[in-house]
């Protein structure tokens, strides 16, 4: 159905267009993104800095495409920006409005943590979902429930525009389960 490629400035035309369609979904996967012309800006900049770590060991982003015809389904990928000293990787995604509830995010994740689990012995992956986003929270629970991951408890506070917002934090502890 879809298929995973490293982030390139390239397909910055289909992500504008994207974030067009339905910006509130946007800035719900990239929450520091302010409204207008300023986050055409924003996304241009993320693009860019994505493309120049595409071959670092601490942010890994793909673009989701179709495999029927190109086209772009979303992003998804492994950050940087943690809440916890522990932890390796964040996970973020995006899917445009078209191709949800699909699938479409489960299967990419878990692409991804098959690929993470045979580069490393282990990494702990952290997922932050505000907890009014029901379709955020329905898909980490299926991330949980498939990778053995939980939800903390206590909400987390994420720090976005100035403003302190209350996050669920979920933990995927990943390990290759070697014996020895």
């Amino acid at each position: 159905m879809v298929v995973l490629r490293p982030v390139t400035r390239r397909i910055l035309p289909e992500v504008m267009e994207a974030y067009t369609e339905d910006p509130e979904s946007a800035k719900a996967a990239l929450p520091w993104l302010t409204d207008g012309t300023e986050a055409h800006r924003q996304i241009t900049d993320l693009m860019i800095d994505l493309e120049m770590h595409k071959s670092g060991e601490t942010v890994h982003f793909w673009a989701i495409h179709s495999k029927e015809n190109n086209s772009f389904v979303g992003m998804i990928g492994l950050g940087d920006e943690l809440q916890l000293a522990a932890s390796a990787y964040n996970l973020g995604y995006w899917v445009r409005q078209n191709w949800r509830r699909k699938g479409i995010a489960l299967s990419c994740v878990d692409a991804i943590f098959t690929w993470l689990k045979n580069r490393t012995t282990q990494a702990l992956i952290e997922i932050t979902v505000h907890p009014h986003n029901e379709s955020g929270l329905a898909t980490c629970r299926s991330i949980c429930e498939r990778w053995g991951g939980l939800a903390i408890s206590d909400y987390v506070a994420i720090e976005i525009g100035g403003r302190t917002i209350p996050h669920i934090l979920h933990l995927v502890q990943l390990d290759r389960g070697d014996i020895e």
